[in-house]
């Protein structure tokens, strides 16, 4: 499926907004050229650092385009920030959101509670009826659904989610009710499952759907704002939003599909970190995105980042729709050291975030923070912040509250502390990094961690060598990775619908023209998003079990569309299946027959393709003129004396052993004394192992 070339006037811009800073990469699609900036995050106000980030390249109404990434909707769903959501459902199934999957917060114990999104008293209960085939055994009166709105409402609902127990395989009640609701409801904050999520399993759906509703009025306000400060710029290109799944979608579509916006941040940082290291010649790498207040982790295998079909953002929290797989720590350069109950130092999951951030930035915070600790032991340049917002950073103020919070209470010197609050943060980040790698049965020596962020670079010699990792890449500009993902990200729109029939019981011609219809509803999508995009691509991908089974495997279909048929066929599904089954569990189940659960259709819009030689380093670059001369810094209870550079002076192939620091305007590369770094082709410095 083709798509016509899109010429846009001006430069792209990449925007990513991160609890401390907001990260902008601007890129002329043209020209080739492109420059980057940091300016702090306002929490709560995010449209103000975000315009101020734009005005940084010159006018807002010159840009071409505009692709932001968000964790607004992350942020209201671990705050519970969301909007006050009333659910409309069949008769009977009021508490599927509370049962779950029977599920526990701590598994070896019988305490922990769980609080829906939906008070219960918020969900209320129709009469209507649809059996598993699609018959309709009990119609739905469009009377009831209008009063259960208008109670909502009396209650204070400002959205409204609508499942029904069977809507996945006939959608004409719940559509018949979305229909009723909306002639009662005062705004579009409605969220039908059939819409939504048309997949079997009440509860994952109904959280899905319930979650959308609840996200719809905070990302919707969110970028309706931005929206506004855009056209009061006389911006009237297109903006757009990374999806969780990596691609991009438009500002409408996220506006509706306010759920498939969590994790889009850290998705995007994953794509651009996924496309330097293949660059570069690593295609199996761990991303370590470290911002402000989290540690996002991230496994990439033969230059793939892996995708999941459902994530829990929170316990009980089930998104169901396709997310790039991210592991989240509470551990960021805002983290507060703390020393707890029990003695234990701990680092997170508390964050100073950007206001008031860490004690040297001398906004009011007076706990210590990772970022704090790295200032205190030389490795962050006090004297020249990333960021560009302060002079200078209070090392004094640092120290005195390390002294207070950790020092003192551990019985520590305050360097030893500022190093503990160190090890304690590469520990813990360790650990995310060994969730994803060795739990899943990869080797890490056959990896390299990609650390990114503003903090990430300042840790990858330690996540070398406490994990075993066979080196790091640092890419050109760390701390804008993610911005630069948004720039370089496909569109994509990924649609789900139920089929639940054997093999056997197929019918050829009515899955063919199901998946026809699939693509073009979702290729149409895509097609209106706007941006300049080479082709689209349809992918189609099929959930399958034995029968009896519970869970199911991916089965991606080897078809494409000519003459308005896919050519499906039972034998190609069934040798899918096979090769698919085989791939995760190494046999086969002579004898059971196979279903399929669901057919899964993902259009994606192959953006232009960005040639990472931008980011090399230029002819006039040298050692002599990135040296920046050398200053103490703490390695292992000690101080050396540790060589500076200017990362981006530095030339292709410059080899530098550490101990060496590597300074940039968005970000500190940090080379332990034991370990050495290379300069490659494209800027990328790949630290290792003397």
């Amino acid at each position: 499926m083709n798509s016509h070339i899109k010429s846009l006037n001006g430069a792209v811009v990449g925007v990513d907004v991160g609890g401390t800073f907001t990260d902008l990469f601007y890129y002329e699609e043209t020209t080739g050229k492109f420059r980057t900036a940091k300016v702090s995050s306002n929490r709560g106000d995010e449209a103000v650092g975000f315009i101020e980030g734009l005005k940084s390249f010159g006018a807002i109404a010159d840009l071409g385009s505009i692709v932001h990434g968000t964790t607004v909707g992350t942020n209201a769903l671990l705050e519970r920030k969301g909007a006050r959501t009333a659910l409309i459902t069949t008769k009977g199934f009021r508490d599927v959101l509370e049962m779950r999957r029977r599920d526990r917060l701590n598994t070896w114990g019988l305490w922990g509670d769980f609080t829906p999104v939906i008070e219960r008293d918020m969900r209320f209960e129709v009469t209507e009826r649809v059996l598993a085939d699609g018959t309709v055994r009990e119609a739905l009166d469009p009377e009831e659904v209008r009063a259960a709105a208008l109670k909502a409402l009396a209650a204070g609902a400002e959205a409204l989610a609508i499942c029904f127990i069977n809507a996945y395989a006939n959608p004409a009640n719940e559509l018949a009710a979305l229909e009723a609701a909306r002639s009662v409801w005062p705004n579009g904050n409605l969220a039908s499952s059939a819409q939504i999520l048309p997949e079997i399993r009440e509860f994952e759906r109904t959280s899905t759907t319930a979650l959308n509703a609840y996200l719809q009025p905070v990302v919707g306000g969110y970028l309706g704002k931005l929206r506004d400060a855009l056209k009061g710029e006389a911006f009237s290109g297109p903006f757009h939003i990374v999806q969780s799944n990596g691609g991009v979608m438009s500002t409408e579509t996220a506006s509706r599909l306010p759920v498939r916006t969590a994790l889009s941040g850290p998705a995007a940082g994953v794509i651009a970190a996924a496309a330097i290291s293949k660059a570069a010649g690593y295609p199996n790498i761990i991303t370590g995105d470290l911002g402000g207040t989290s540690f996002d982790v991230s496994l990439v295998v033969d230059g793939q980042t892996s995708l999941a079909a459902q994530t829990t953002i929170d316990f009980g929290l089930v998104v169901r729709t396709p997310m790039i797989e991210i592991t989240t720590i509470g551990a960021g350069g805002g983290s507060i050291a703390h020393v707890d109950a029990g003695g234990l130092l701990q680092v997170g999951p508390e964050s100073a975030g950007s206001r008031p951030g860490p004690v040297a930035y001398g906004q009011g915070n007076s706990r210590p923070t990772l970022t704090d600790a790295n200032i205190v032991l030389g490795r962050i340049n006090a004297e020249r912040p990333i960021g560009g917002k302060l002079a200078r950073l209070d090392v004094e103020a640092a120290k005195a509250a390390i002294a207070e919070h950790v020092a003192g209470p551990c019985g520590l010197g305050v360097m030893e502390a500022a190093e503990a609050i160190v090890r304690v943060a590469d520990g813990r980040m360790a650990g995310a990094i060994r969730l994803v790698s060795i739990e899943r049965g990869h080797d890490p020596a056959k990896f390299v961690a990609v650390p990114f962020g503003g903090g990430g670079a300042l840790h990858a010699g330690a996540l070398i060598k406490d994990v075993g990792l066979q080196a790091a890449l640092v890419p050109r500009y760390p701390g804008v990775t993610s911005a630069l993902g948004c720039v370089i990200a496909d569109i994509r729109h990924d649609q789900v619908q139920t089929v639940n029939l054997t093999v056997d019981e197929l019918d050829e011609a009515v899955l063919d023209a199901r998946m026809v219809a699939e693509a073009e509803a979702a290729g149409r999508v895509v097609e209106e998003a706007g941006l300049q995009m080479d082709r689209v691509d349809i992918l189609f991908e099929l959930d399958m079990h034995y029968v009896g089974q519970t869970h199911t495997v991916s089965v991606p279909l080897q078809v494409t569309i000519a003459n308005g048929s896919t050519g499906v066929t039972r034998t190609i599904v069934q040798d899918a299946f096979d090769a698919a089954y085989r791939a995760s569990f190494s046999r086969l189940l002579p004898g059971l027959k196979a279903r399929i659960v669901n057919l899964r259709t993902a259009a994606i819009g192959r953006r232009p393709h960005f040639s990472l030689k931008a980011l090399a380093p230029d002819a006039d670059c040298s050692l002599e003129k990135a040296a920046r001369g050398s200053r103490p810094v703490w390695f292992d209870g000690a101080w050396h004396d540790t060589a500076i550079y200017a990362r981006l002076e530095l030339p292709a192939g410059a080899r530098i052993d550490g101990p060496a620091i590597l300074e940039q305007p968005d970000a500190t590369v940090l080379v332990d004394p034991d370990l050495t770094a290379r300069v490659d082709d494209l800027g990328n410095v790949i630290i290792e192992r003397r």
